[in-house]
C-alpha cells in the first residue's frame, strides 16, 4: 500500500516519523515521508522517498520570534503551503499519517475521500479531565476546569487558522468549519498518541476515536561513534556522578548563564557535567575542566543516558521518554508549548524534583533542585521501575500495525 507520512517540528517531532517511514518501507509499503527543510540531510541519510515542505515549520523557532503577529502569520502559511503540497501528494496515495500540527491534514483527507490518522505526542484530544498540554498550567485547577481551558484553547485556534483553513476549504467546494479546536480529533480516521501511557496520560472520556502505541523511538540514526567513545570514556573515568544537560532544538537568551551556573554548582558538589550543545550552542561559554565534557554532534540518546546519573532537559516529548526509558532520574526546564505538562509529569510520576524556570533561577534554588535530582533513592528506584515499562511497549510495532489495520 501506498502511505504518505507528514510531519513538522523539532527532532522529536522528525525523527520518529523517520523511523517509522522506514519500518513501513521494511514491511513493504511504498512510502512518501513529507518534512522540514531543515531535515533534508536526515530525509536523504534515511534512504526514503521524502519531499521538503515549501514552508520552513521551525524558521521562527530558529529565529527566537515567537510574538503573536508573527505566530498568525507562519500559521497561515504553513495551512496554505499544506493544501497546495498535501492534497496532490494524497491523490497518489492511499492513506495519510499526519501530526497534529498539520492543521490543515485533516481537510486534505476529507476532500481526497482517503483515511487520515492523526498522530500527537500527548493528550492532545479536547476532554474533561486532561487541561491542553500546551497551556502552563497541566494541573487540575478549581477555577481554570480542564474544559475551560480546551474552549480557550479553541477561541485562538479559531482566531489563528479558522479564516485561513476556511478560505482554502471554500475554494475546493467544501463548507467551512465552525470549530477548529473540534473538527481536526471529530473527523480524523482516528487519534493516534505516539507517547507511554506510562509516561503521559489519557482520558478514559474522551469522546473521539483514539488509540495509544508508545514513543516511536529513532535509535538508529547516523552519528559520530569517535565522539560517543570519548563521551562515555569521560563519564566512566571515575565515580564522580554525572549530569547530562541540553535545551535541544529550544532557544532561551539565558541558556548560557543557567550553563555556567549549573557548572560551577557540579564542580564544587563533585559530579562532573556533560553538555549537549543543541541548535543553539548551548555551553559554549564554559571553560574545559576535567568535570565538563561538551557534546557538539546528535548521539541517540540510547546510548548515552544510560551512562548518566541524572538528565537535565528542555523536557520535548522526545527527550522526555527518552530519559525515562533509560531509567535515570529526570528534571525538566520548560520552555514553551508541551514541555510545562511534561516537566508536571516528571514530578507527578516521582522520577524527578519539579521544573526548573530558567529565567530568574536563583544558585541556590538550582543547587537545590540538582542535588535532589542526583541523591534522592526515590527518584531512582521509580525510574527504574518506569524504565523498565517503557522499554517493553513496543511503540514502533503498535504504530505499524496500527496504521497496517487501517489499510485492511
Amino acid at each position: 500500500m501506498k502511505i504518505l507520512l507528514v510531519t513538522r517540528g523539532s527532532v522529536g517531532d522528525v525523527y520518529p516519523y523517520i523511523r517509522l517511514a522506514g519500518e513501513l518501507k521494511k514491511r513493504g509499503h511504498e512510502i512518501t515521508l513529507s518534512i522540514p527543510r531543515i531535515f533534508e540531510k536526515e530525509g536523504r541519510e534515511s534512504g526514503l522517498n521524502y519531499v521538503l515542505q515549501a514552508m520552513d515549520d521551525i524558521a521562527g523557532l530558529i529565529q527566537g520570534k515567537t510574538h503573536t503577529k508573527n505566530l498568525l502569520d507562519w500559521t497561515q502559511r504553513v495551512i496554505a503551503s499544506q493544501f497546495n503540497e498535501l492534497v496532490p501528494l494524497l491523490q497518489e496515495h492511499d492513506l495519510m499519517v499526519a501530526a497534529n500540527t498539520e492543521f490543515a491534514a485533516v481537510s486534505v483527507g476529507e476532500y481526497c475521500g482517503k483515511p487520515c490518522i492523526r498522530t500527537a505526542y500527548g493528550p492532545f484530544i479536547p476532554g474533561r479531565n486532561i487541561p491542553p498540554p500546551v497551556f502552563p498550567w497541566p494541573a487540575r485547577h478549581p477555577v481554570f476546569t480542564p474544559a475551560f481551558l480546551w474552549k480557550l484553547l479553541n477561541i485562538g485556534l479559531n482566531y489563528m487558522a479558522k479564516k485561513e483553513l476556511n478560505r482554502h476549504r471554500v475554494a475546493l467546494g467544501m463548507p467551512k468549519v465552525k470549530e477548529l479546536g473540534h473538527h481536526a480529533p471529530a473527523n480524523a480516521a482516528s487519534n493516534y498518541l505516539m507517547y507511554s501511557r506510562h509516561l503521559g496520560s489519557v482520558d478514559s472520556e474522551w469522546q473521539y476515536k483514539w488509540e495509544i502505541g508508545g514513543y516511536c523511538f529513532n535509535d538508529d540514526f547516523p552519528y559520530d561513534s569517535a565522539e560517543l567513545e570519548k563521551l562515555v570514556a569521560f563519564i566512566k573515568k571515575d565515580s564522580r556522578p554525572t549530569v547530562w544537560f541540553s535545551l535541544g532544538s529550544c532557544y532561551a537568551a539565558e541558556r548560557d548563564v543557567f550553563a555556567e551556573m549549573l557548572f560551577d554548582i557540579c564542580r564544587e558538589r563533585g559530579y562532573k557535567l556533560a553538555v549537549a550543545c543543541g541548535w543553539w550552542n548551548t555551553g559554549a561559554t564554559i571553560n574545559g575542566a576535567d568535570n565538563f565534557y561538551r557534546m557538539e554532534s546528535p548521539i541517540p540518546h540510547c546510548h548515552i543516558f544510560p551512562h548518566c546519573d541524572a538528565i537535565i532537559h528542555h523536557g520535548g516529548a522526545g527527550t522526555t521518554h527518552s530519559a525515562a526509558r533509560s531509567g535515570r532520574p529526570q528534571a525538566v526546564v520548560p520552555l514553551l508549548l508541551d514541555q510545562p505538562y511534561w516537566a508536571w509529569r516528571v514530578k507527578e510520576l516521582g522520577i524527578g524534583p519539579g521544573g526548573i524556570k530558567i529565567k530568574g533561577c536563583t544558585r541556590g534554588e538550582l543547587e537545590k533542585k540538582v542535588t535532589d535530582l542526583v541523591s534522592n533513592p526515590s527518584y531512582k528506584e521509580k525510574a527504574a521501575a518506569l524504565g523498565e515499562l517503557i522499554s517493553a511497549e513496543a511503540g514502533l510495532e503498535n504504530a505499524c500495525q496500527f496504521i497496517e489495520g487501517f489499510l485492511r
